[in-house]
């Protein structure tokens, strides 16, 4: 490719509203441009990544036994209601209608449809297993889109769908799949965890996440450096802190906290750490009849300690929780506690269920709440001055330090853009919709699913958020736009140099490199500015003095100085660099 032939469109300056690295390099580099709150246009430079990425993705899909298919985007809403997901979705689903009044969706996954292909499609053991994929526009109605290509409305996903006649044979295409995943990011070139995750509102038991690694993540990735442990926040487990519970050894007692109703004011004021106080929040659950109406509230009070956060997934997952909560009303605490939050604790409350962490059901002489304003109490012991709590379960946040809980080291923290996801699914949407085959004896069975999805749009954001320093994007070879740039100087002066650069492009185009040849005539600083910003992986600059010389320029996107290179060896020096 020629750039005279191309669309080179970069900006000095990002728009105001592009907020983080991605966002603004994306604008800048002419990648995108933005149509309407988080949808954008592909402009032809952030296109070429795209279908790099695709490319890697169908190779390994295809190559682990996968077959490509394509569903609408949109689809009639029969089918989301035949799941239940036409209401529960909520707002995030963009629901039209047709010129007859038909309901339909602009589609935000395609669950739904894969499984009406099968139930329809796949009536045998023997057609089983089977794995469809496509890559498709999707739509999400976000309240407050934001990012770039980060979090848009318009974006493009690979979505996989496996279906297996049982359980054993799932776990083999999740296992599949998962490697698969493994090569696809590997082929990317970006540093990336596949960590445990929850399901989450899709569903299902057995669930991983593809992070990629970088400071401006939403999400927080817990491992272990010393072992295999990984997981996202939500899922981390957090073991006890303590062995046992040591004997009481502190009079329970009043203590005067005026003003004080955080746990670090209560500490600081007693003189007293941060971990021997207990953090009380009181959640509530609705028992509703069958026309919706609450007909009996339970009053929850969850006790962590001072210095730990609540997770409130983990709390979704405790007895009685499980089917949905709330944090309670102010009247509602009131009524429990006689006092309002801020003084809270489990001492005299009054019809609450009480769930303790794991660490606090083994904390003595702690301080929590008095339930009186500007009053806490201390050396609070279990069994001795309240009873034991209803429910002991991990509720709490890991923190950096805490044992692993495979018990091979200590945990850390670092920041991830989620990119890709694998769910096991089981039967929840095979059994919604009636997707059953015959089995060797000729019964119906319903069959086990799992989805497997890849952010495509996602992961340039997630690449750049990675890669870019000062001068612009630092694009991996394996998902640049383009691969080698060359960048003749004076090539309108110089015969030389228009046929030494010239000569060089056929060469590398030859060998397969995706090459561009800058003959745009610019002058040098903004032809380098440009790629640098556009984040091409390899230069090489040719100019007449060098040629005089018998030498080019070559410069790695990362390489703070060029490096003088014979022009007899530069084929070879870039066949050395990518690997060729």
């Amino acid at each position: 490719m020629k750039a005279s032939q191309f669309f080179i469109s970069t900006l000095k300056e990002a728009p105001a509203d592009a907020e983080v690295a991605s966002h603004k390099l994306m604008m800048r580099a002419g990648m995108i441009r933005r149509l309407g709150a988080g949808i954008y246009n592909y402009m032809p430079m952030g296109l070429r990544v795209i279908r790099k990425v695709e490319k890697i993705i169908r190779e390994e899909m295809d190559a682990a036994g996968a077959v490509e298919c394509l569903m609408p985007v949109i689809q009639p809403a029969e089918l989301w209601q035949e799941t239940g997901r036409f209401d529960k979705m909520g707002p995030e689903l963009l629901r039209v209608k047709d010129r007859h009044g038909r309901d339909f969706i602009v589609q935000p996954t395609s669950e739904e449809v894969i499984t009406d292909i099968a139930r329809q499609e796949l009536r045998s053991y023997r057609q089983l297993p089977k794995n469809f994929y496509h890559i498709q526009t999707k739509f999400r109605d976000e309240r407050r889109p934001r990012f770039g290509l980060m979090r848009g409305r318009e974006f493009t996903m690979k979505d996989a769908y496996s279906f297996d006649r049982d359980v054993e044979a799932a776990g083999r295409s999740y296992d599949n799949m998962y490697a698969a995943y493994c090569k696809i990011f590997d082929r990317f070139g970006l540093q990336y965890r596949a960590v445990a995750a929850d399901t989450g509102a899709i569903g299902g038991d057995r669930s991983h996440e593809f992070q990629v690694i970088a400071e401006t993540g939403e999400d927080a990735i817990v491992y272990c450096p010393t072992s295999d442990y990984a997981a996202n926040i939500e899922l981390a487990e957090a073991v006890a802190l303590l062995p046992a519970r040591a004997a009481a050894s502190q009079a329970l007692t009043k203590a005067p906290t005026p003003g004080k109703s955080t746990c670090a004011d209560v500490a600081e004021l007693l003189k007293l750490p941060l971990a021997q106080t207990v953090k009380s929040l009181v959640l509530a659950t609705d028992e509703l009849d069958a026309h919706g109406s609450i007909v009996k509230t339970q009053v929850w009070l969850l006790l962590v300690r001072g210095d730990h956060d609540l997770n409130e997934v983990k709390a979704g997952k405790v007895e009685g929780l499980k089917g949905g909560f709330r944090f309670a009303t102010t009247g509602e605490i009131e009524s429990h506690f006689a006092c309002k939050p801020g003084y809270l604790g489990p001492i005299g409350a009054k019809d609450v269920k009480v769930v303790a962490d794991r660490t606090v059901a083994l904390m003595s002489d702690f301080v929590c709440g008095a339930n009186e304003p500007d009053f806490h109490l201390t050396g609070v012991n279990w069994g001795r001055d309240l009873p034991e709590p209803d429910v002991v379960a991990d509720i709490r946040n890991v923190v950096a330090g805490d044992p692993s809980p495979d018990g091979q080291g200590v945990l850390a923290i670092q920041r991830g853009i989620e990119v890709g996801h694998v769910f096991y699914l089981g039967t929840k949407y095979s059994a919604a919709m009636n997707a059953t085959f015959l089995d060797e004896n000729g019964k119906p069975k319903l069959m086990e699913m799992g989805c497997y999805g890849i952010g495509v749009t996602r992961i340039l954001g997630a690449a750049i958020e990675q890669n870019n320093d000062a001068r612009g994007i630092i694009w991996p070879d394996a998902i640049a736009p383009f691969t080698v740039v060359i960048c003749p100087i004076g090539a309108d002066r110089s015969e030389d140099v228009k046929a030494a650069a010239e000569k060089l492009y056929g060469e590398l185009k030859a060998l397969g490199v995706d090459v561009l040849l800058d003959d745009r005539g610019e002058r040098p600083g903004a032809m380098f500015a440009d790629w640098e910003l556009i984040g091409v992986p390899h230069r090489v600059v040719l100019g007449d003095r060098g040629l005089k010389e018998g030498q080019v320029e070559y410069q790695g996107r990362r390489d703070d100085a060029a490096t003088k290179v014979a022009v007899a060896d530069i084929v070879g020096h870039l066949k050395g660099k990518l690997k060729l």
